[in-house]
């Protein structure tokens, strides 16, 4: 048993260096996360701004110009299947592929947000336990220093990884809504063609 207890505390004891890389690598991460996310929230928030004038203001005689009056190079996931929408206008079954397409594509950005929030205390808490074996070790020996080392560790690993959770819970949080949002913008437009310009 001892033998087997022995194999296991190098195995965790192991794990600890690409632990600690890791999590650096998700603290890095969040932090050129949290910049490109301020200046993609400024963009959703014009974008959802624009759409919500012109559907606001929708009708059947001004539809034909609404691609015109869209921004002309904008990235934003919205702008860009709104287009595909209307190019699609003669086609539902097209409509509805291109919405389903809108939500792969929304998944697909928010899932940074989402591997934050899940491997952020993942990995601070395999960081938190992993030295808490040599902690108790020292202790035990009467070696603070040791035992004062690794607590350091536990502490610092454990604040990392809620950090980058936090970055990630906020930021999916956000997304979600002004995705939904933008969802329910565009499945108006494919309701809105079907209703004035059949199927």
């Amino acid at each position: 048993m001892n033998y087997i207890s022995d194999i296991l505390f190098m195995i965790s004891t192991g794990l600890l260096i690409p632990v600690v890389v890791l999590l650096i690598f998700f603290f890095l991460r969040a932090l050129l996360f949290v910049i490109n996310f301020f200046a993609q929230f400024q963009s959703a928030a014009k974008t959802s701004a624009t759409l919500s004038k012109e559907l606001d203001n929708l009708t059947v005689e001004n539809f034909a110009s609404l691609q015109e009056r869209l921004p002309k190079k904008s990235k934003a996931l919205a702008i860009i299947y709104l287009n595909k929408l209307i190019d699609a206008k003669g086609s539902e079954a097209k409509r509805e592929k291109i919405l389903n397409e809108y939500e792969i594509a929304v998944s697909a950005d928010i899932s940074t947000s989402k591997t934050l929030s899940k491997m952020g205390p993942m990995l601070g808490l395999m960081g938190t336990l992993i030295p808490m074996g040599p902690a108790l070790v020292g202790l035990s020996t009467g070696d603070i220093s040791t035992m004062a080392y690794n607590m350091q560790v536990a502490f610092a690993t454990t604040v990392v990884g809620l950090f980058a959770a936090a970055i990630g819970f906020i930021t999916q949080q956000t997304k979600q809504r002004w995705y939904k949002r933008n969802l329910s913008s565009l499945e108006f437009v494919s309701q809105f063609i079907s209703e004035n310009f059949g199927k």
